[in-house]
C-alpha cells in the first residue's frame, strides 16, 4: 500500500489492516524458515508496509495529521 491509500483510511480500518499484516509477517517468516517461501522479499516488503501504517498511527496520536475520523480515536491501540 502507498502512503496516501493508507492515509484514505478510517482508524478503524487501518488498525484491521495494521492487524493482518502483522499476522501477514508471522506467516510468511514460518514459511521462510520453513524454506517453502519462494519470494523472500515479501517479507520485507510486508514489513515496511507496516513501518508506514504505524508512522501514521503515530502522526495521529501526536495531532501531527488527522485520520477520516479524527474523533474514535483510541490512543491505546498503538
Amino acid at each position: 500500500m502507498k502512503v496516501h491509500e493508507i492515509r484514505e483510511l478510517s482508524h478503524k480500518e487501518l488498525i484491521e489492516k495494521f492487524d493482518e499484516k502483522t499476522e501477514e509477517v508471522a506467516n510468511l517468516k514460518f514459511q521462510h524458515a520453513l524454506h517453502q517461501l519462494e519470494n523472500t522479499d515479501k517479507v520485507r516488503i510486508v514489513k515496511r508496509e507496516l513501518a508506514r501504517m504505524k508512522t501514521i498511527l503515530v502522526e495521529h496520536a501526536k495531532g501531527i495529521r488527522t485520520l477520516k475520523d479524527a474523533a474514535s480515536v483510541d490512543e491505546e491501540l498503538l
